[in-house]
């Protein structure tokens, strides 16, 4: 394992202040140098982006997540390809400081390499993103290197790749036996070799994940996959309470979820009640009395 990237070594990066320095991934590389962690959270939304990035959370992953926790299907197969440059485009309004990362959806790479260069490009001129993420193992190499190639940098999802999820009958760990390990590293090195600019390791035994950060040239972030790594994300609607059930590595923070629900019932009561506070919109005196008298009514008193 390097020695530059034992947690007991590292600390906390909260990110560059976001009102006076843009983060990028050269700043991921120095926080990676000098053995400082960063945070990065999904986020589908621009009132959601200017907060976090008020926050000085470096890194946004505007995830294929969002076919699920926005669109509310079952997984992440059904995450369209113009929504999501959409809502890349609307994070990176909302925090034009941020690093932004997009998620290619499904299908949106794998039916051929000249697509998936495309695809990604769109993500960076319509999305305004910053680089691209896809769920990739070794035979992805080639289009890795074209898409890195065009000058698009390129975040390789390893490990568990949730848009496989239906070859293993649903979300399951990855690298629990040795020839999985194994071939996740291999996996590792293919894309390090195919000029990756960052690896994202997901739901991997500890062993597994130390050994490709010590391989790494590149900053690692982990999603489930140990404290090892460089960076670490999860899904923002796990840590705000808003999901059924949450991953133990994003157990939630805050509990929105009986927040908004609390809220709703107050609002209810108030619209009952018709307590909705001051009104603040009327006519003058002349523009009523003109009111008035169109609509045939006295304007006595």
């Amino acid at each position: 394992m390097n020695s530059e990237v034992k947690p007991a070594d590292a600390v906390a990066w909260a990110g560059p202040d976001p009102t006076v320095a843009t983060v990028t991934i050269r700043s991921l590389q120095r926080a990676m140098r000098e053995r400082k962690s960063f945070a990065a959270l999904t986020c589908y939304d621009a009132t959601t982006a200017r907060w976090l990035e008020r926050a000085g959370v470096p890194v946004l992953l505007v995830g294929d997540t969002a076919a699920e926790v926005v669109l509310g299907f079952p997984n992440t197969l059904h995450a369209p390809l113009d929504f999501l440059i959409a809502l890349t485009a609307a994070v990176r309004r909302g925090a034009p400081r941020t690093l932004v990362m997009a998620d290619m959806p499904f299908l949106s790479y794998q039916a051929s390499d000249a697509e998936g260069v495309r695809n990604a490009g769109r993500f960076m001129t319509e999305g305004m993103a910053d680089c691209v993420k896809l769920e990739v193992d070794a035979s992805f190499a080639p289009l890795v290197r074209q898409i890195s190639r065009a000058g698009i940098p390129v975040v390789a999802h390893i490990g568990s790749r949730p848009q496989h999820a239906k070859q293993v009958g649903g979300y399951a760990a990855a690298g629990k036996t040795a020839d999985d390990a194994l071939r996740i590293i291999a996996d590792a090195d293919a894309m390090l070799e195919a000029g990756a600019a960052m690896l994202l390791v997901e739901a991997t035994p500890v062993e597994v994940t130390e050994e490709i950060v010590s391989r790494s040239r590149v900053p690692v972030i982990g999603c489930g996959a140990g404290a090892v790594c460089h960076g670490q994300v999860v899904v923002l609607h796990d840590l705000l309470g808003l999901t059924e059930r949450q991953p133990p590595f994003a157990l939630p923070i805050v509990q929105l979820g009986r927040q908004i629900a609390d809220m709703a019932d107050q609002w209810k009561s108030r619209v009952r009640g018709g307590s909705l506070g001051e009104h603040p919109y009327a006519l003058s005196d002349e523009e009523r009395g003109e009111f008035l008298r169109r609509l045939g009514r006295s304007t006595r008193p």
